[in-house]
């Protein structure tokens, strides 16, 4: 069975396991979901509970986690009802993450994209092109594919297995994007990973 540890930045583990020693959390690996990279729950019992996408990149699995434990301690440390990505959750997650802002835990590249993205971080991840283009520069490349971003306008590019899209024009942060068998529009992610026709 994997650990947690597993699958994080060796230089981290240490300052990390006094960070998680709580027995009201448990933190579960999952396979990887579409949707999202993390989630935090409270639970029926008052426990609480992270789950965690079970992926290969330590440094996207440790942001990750780091932005979940954020959701804990805001939960624990504020009674009432707040933002769950408002001043309170960008205020602790930046104060979790301070530690281990350095580049014995992180490569240069995206330690520098990670320093920027905490001064105001967004409720994902994947909103910061930026971030998300360095991290994916330590991920295995065998798939062919590139982000939405770099393809053309007018081309087309398969996003799923036999779904082929042609990329339309940019909606504020997002691309719409026409599905070429049903004609259905639908919005895309600039850093959602596509194979070109």
């Amino acid at each position: 069975m994997i650990s947690l540890f597993d699958l994080v930045p060796v230089s981290s583990k240490e300052l990390l396991s006094e960070l998680i020693k709580n027995e009201n959390l448990s933190i579960k690996i999952v396979k990887t979901r579409k949707t999202k990279h993390g989630d935090f729950r409270s639970l029926n019992n008052g426990k609480y509970q992270i789950t965690l996408n079970h992926i290969d990149n330590k440094f996207r699995f440790f942001i990750t986690l780091i932005h979940e434990l954020a959701h804990f301690k805001v939960s624990q440390s504020f009674k009432h009802k707040v933002n769950p990505h408002g001043f309170e959750w960008k205020q602790t997650y930046k104060y979790l993450m301070l530690p281990f802002l350095n580049n014995e835990i992180f490569p240069d590249d995206i330690l520098n994209c990670l320093a920027l993205h905490m001064i105001n971080p967004p409720a994902t991840t994947d909103s910061d092109i930026n971030l998300v283009v360095a991290l994916q520069n330590h991920e295995l490349k065998d798939d062919n594919k590139i982000f939405l971003f770099e393809v053309p306008f007018n081309n087309s590019f398969y996003y799923e297995e036999n779904k082929i899209f042609v990329k339309l024009h940019k909606r504020r942060k997002r691309y719409i994007c026409k599905n070429s068998f049903t004609g259905r529009k639908f919005l895309f992610s600039p850093v959602a990973r596509v194979k070109l026709n």
